[in-house]
Order: structure tokens, then C-alpha cells, then sequence
């Protein structure tokens, strides 16, 4: 029954076989492949120097506003819960107009946004600010993730998936670093911290700015123009009813993407979003070392991302993501138990490595099993939704470090009560990997998807999935092999 089990959850041999070994792969890939990986890494980079700046600011931000931390986290719950507005409505310009300008557009518009969060004066200012701010940040990850990951070489997608999605880790350590160095030193404080991350996200844009459209969305439009797509208003039409179709066939595999990305972003936002300030109230840590330690814990990100990413290619989507999660289990009573730094330190490294190696897989994984000519939409609808269900995390944890205290020896020998951060973060965590596990293990996979050859949104038949007319049977994608519980066989609708 066991080596049955483990069968199911890795891709067949041919499947992880075919195509070129990574290597040769990426020798193939062309200065404007990698320029649209690294503008689609570089946008989501942004994204979390922006987000982040506001968890690494809750102890700046009670001092500037006169409010407890879980007044302050509302501010990190109202931009998780706005974001799968902006999701929808960058990712249907996305799928129905090109990623190049859509992308601009909402880099732009994250810009000014944060650059307005380090200007506002007063607490319900600063509230409204970072909810609008949620709905910009919404579009990034969708639009980000398909301009980066489309246009490369399939045996490549795997570990660019990785390195891709760790954009985030480093966007976090970023801000730890800006937030150690920059502002202590400026009079502003806090305030530097916000504009430095919008003049980065406007450098993103201009990066953008400088690469072409995708080349698989060029030649969508191509297609469409060859076979007399028609006008504006007619692509526009089509694109609405296509939508219809997509949702009719596939609302089964809309609903376990939204409960997959609610347990990811449950994980992620739950071991980041209050690690500094469970570091300062429950552990006694300095800012400084606070910050230090959220430093190591986000290098354990990207090397655990980068690895995730590449074994995936090997090994297949859902199994790579079940090791990790297994790690982070492993490794919740290093995460919690200890009280020197060092200790503290290395359990956020080797947490981080866990939760962010499983979310390495997450961007390809998405993509594979997305209605094909919705990628930018599906993925980034399905995890901003999940972000949405999850955005009290911070809430939850400081309501539950409130309510819970124990008592810790400090610094000068004597024993001190905190709030309980580390036995509230520690249940959550587990709790939450659980869910991962199982979801994950009942859901589909499409390893090695040519979706890159099926029609786009605005073309009669994307909607049901159809692969362009002038494709060679060589061309056309296979599908999954292993477990198919959501994905309702694209073309087949036989119950599974």
C-alpha cells in the first residue's frame, strides 16, 4: 500500500524524462527569456519589500500612532484581505491585454501608494492607505509569475519556479536590511523605510518598461489576427464568454486552489508577518537582533526555494512540496524552544527553509494545473483569495500571545512574564502544515505542462482548453498521470 502511495504522488517516468537535460536547457534560454524571468522576479521582490515594511515597523508604528501591536496588525490584515481585488482586476487585463503594460501600471501604482504610507499622519490615514495599497499589491503575483515563468523552456520552469517565488524572501530581507541600517540613521525613522521601497518598485516598472511584450502572448495575438480575430470589442466579448466557459468546466479546481493557497499563506504569514515582534516581546531580543535573526531566517528561504524548485523537476510538484512540509514539522521545537540567539537563529533558518522550499513549488505548480489561457488570472485570483481567508493571521497571533503568558529569565537573571508568542506561533504552524499535507496530497498535478501552446483568453476555445490549430501532435501537452481529483480532465468530463 505504502510504495503504491508514494507511486501515485510522483509523475510518470516519461513525463519527467522527456525534453533536454537542465543544463542543455538553459543554454537555449535568450537574453529576452531572462530578462522577462528576472522583471517578473524583481516585481515580486518589490512586493515584499513593500509588504514587509509595515511587520518590520509595529514597534516604530505603536510609538508613532499610541497603539498595541494588535491595533497595528490590522493594518497587515486589511492589505492581505484587499489583494484578491486587485488580483481580479490585473489579471483580467493581464489575460486580456498583454503582461508588459498591466505590470507597469501596477508597479506604478504599488509606488505612489507606499510612498503615501510613509507621508500619512494619522492612524485611520495610515489604515486607508495600506488597504488601497492591498488592492495594487493584489495583481502582482499573478502578472509576475506568468511573465517570468511562460516563455521559458519547460525543463527550465521547475527550478526557475524556485528562484522565482524566493524573489519574496529576498524582498523581505531586503527590507531587514534597510530596516537595520537606513533607519536608525535618518530622522524620519520609519518613513524612510516606505519610500525607499517605493522608489524600488518604480525602478521595477522601468525594468519592465525596457523588455518587450511576452513572446507567447505575441504570438496569441498573432494567431488571432491570422485567423481574423476581429476588432477590439469582438476579442472583448469573446475573452467574457470564455470566462464563463473556464468557470463552468472547472469550478471544482477553483475552489482546491483557494483552499491550497489559504494553507500556504496561513504558513508563510504566520511564520513571518510577527516573527520581529515575537522575537522583541517574547524572547527579549533587541530590534537589532530581531532583525539580524529575520535576516538568516529569509537566507533559509531562498536556499530552500532555489533547492525545492530544481528537485521538483525531478521528482514531481506534490511530492517535492510534501518533503518540505514534513521539514517544517520537524522543526517547529527549534523554532519555539530555545532562548539564545543562536539557537533562535538557527531554528528560523531551518523553518524558512521548510515553508518557503514548499512554496518554491507553488508558482509552477499553479501554472500547471491553471486553465491554460488564464494564467495570469487563476493562480493570482486563487492565491490572493487564499491571502484573503488568512489575513488575520497576525491578528490571531497577537490576540493569542495576549491571552497567553510565561515566564522567561532576561538578560539581567531575573524572571520575566511575556506574551507567549512562541507556544501560539509553534500551534499554528503544525496545525496549518497539517492541512498542506493533506490538501496537497489529494490534489492534482500536471507535470510539465506545454501550456504555453493552448490558446489565449481571447481566442474562441480558451476557455475549454484548446491548443492552437497549427500545432504538431508533438506539440500538444499530456496530461497528468498521477492523482486527478480536481482537475476534471480538461476535455473529459467523466467522474473521477
Amino acid at each position: 500500500m505504502a510504495p503504491y502511495f508514494l507511486r501515485s504522488l510522483i509523475p510518470r517516468r516519461e513525463a519527467r524524462t522527456e525534453g533536454r537535460p537542465l543544463l542543455q536547457a538553459l543554454a537555449t534560454v535568450t537574453w529576452v527569456q531572462w530578462g522577462h524571468f528576472w522583471a517578473g522576479w524583481l516585481a515580486w521582490t518589490c512586493d515584499a519589500i513593500d509588504f514587509f515594511s509595515v511587520s518590520l515597523s509595529v514597534t516604530n508604528l505603536q510609538h508613532q500612532f499610541g497603539k498595541n501591536t494588535h491595533t497595528i496588525s490590522t493594518a497587515i490584515t486589511l492589505t492581505l484581505l484587499f489583494r484578491s481585488v486587485g488580483a481580479v482586476v490585473f489579471g483580467i487585463l493581464s489575460d486580456r491585454y498583454g503582461r508588459k503594460w498591466p505590470l507597469i501600471g501596477n508597479l506604478l501604482l504599488v509606488s505612489v501608494l507606499e510612498l503615501g504610507s510613509g507621508f500619512v499622519q494619522t492612524f485611520p490615514a495610515f489604515l486607508a492607505v495600506r488597504s488601497l495599497f492591498g488592492v495594487a499589491m493584489g495583481g502582482i503575483w499573478g502578472l509576475a509569475a506568468s511573465t517570468a515563468l511562460e516563455n521559458l523552456p519547460v525543463e527550465v520552469r521547475g527550478l526557475a519556479s524556485g528562484v522565482l517565488q524566493q524573489g519574496y524572501a529576498v524582498g523581505y530581507l531586503l527590507a531587514a536590511v534597510i530596516n537595520l541600517t537606513l533607519v536608525p540613521e535618518t530622522s524620519t525613522s520609519w518613513r524612510s523605510l516606505f519610500w525607499c521601497a517605493s522608489g524600488i518598485s518604480a525602478f521595477s516598472a522601468f525594468v519592465r518598461l525596457l523588455l518587450p511584450e511576452s513572446a507567447v502572448f505575441l504570438r496569441a495575438k498573432e494567431a488571432a489576427r491570422a485567423r481574423g480575430g476581429g476588432s477590439t470589442k469582438s476579442k472583448t466579448r469573446i475573452f467574457i464568454h470564455e470566462t464563463g466557459e473556464m468557470l463552468k468546466r472547472h469550478w471544482l479546481l477553483c475552489i482546491y486552489a483557494v483552499l491550497l493557497m489559504t494553507g500556504f499563506n496561513f504558513l508563510s504569514h504566520g511564520s513571518q508577518d510577527l516573527y520581529p515582534t515575537y522575537l522583541t516581546q517574547a524572547k527579549l531580543f533587541t530590534q537589532h537582533d530581531a532583525t539580524v535573526a529575520t535576516i538568516i531566517g529569509n537566507c533559509g528561504a531562498i536556499a530552500g526555494g532555489a533547492i525545492a524548485g530544481w528537485v521538483s523537476q525531478y521528482i514531481g510538484r506534490r511530492l517535492t512540496i510534501i518533503i518540505f512540509v514534513l521539514l517544517i514539522g520537524a522543526f517547529i521545537p527549534l523554532w519555539i524552544l530555545p532562548t539564545g540567539f543562536g539557537a533562535l537563529a538557527a531554528g528560523a533558518f531551518c523553518i524558512q527553509f521548510g515553508v518557503q522550499g514548499a512554496w518554491g513549488v507553488i508558482p509552477i505548480q499553479l501554472a500547471e494545473i491553471s486553465p491554460p489561457a488564464f494564467r495570469a488570472t487563476f493562480p493570482g485570483v486563487a492565491y490572493q483569495l487564499g491571502n484573503m481567508v488568512s489575513s488575520a493571521s497576525a491578528q490571531i497571533e497577537a490576540t493569542g500571545a495576549s491571552n497567553l503568558h510565561t515566564t522567561i529569565t532576561g538578560k539581567d537573571g531575573k524572571p520575566t512574564v511575556v506574551s507567549d508568542y512562541a507556544t501560539v506561533q509553534g500551534i499554528l504552524i503544525g496545525v496549518v502544515a497539517a492541512f498542506v499535507l493533506v490538501v496537497t496530497i489529494v490534489g492534482p498535478e500536471n507535470f510539465g505542462s506545454h501550456f504555453e501552446k493552448h490558446k489565449a483568453a481571447f481566442e474562441e476555445g480558451g476557455g475549454r482548453d484548446e491548443v492552437v490549430e497549427d500545432e504538431d501532435e508533438s506539440a500538444k501537452p499530456s496530461r497528468p498521470t498521477s492523482v486527478q481529483i480536481v482537475d476534471e480532465k480538461r476535455s473529459t468530463p467523466e467522474p473521477v
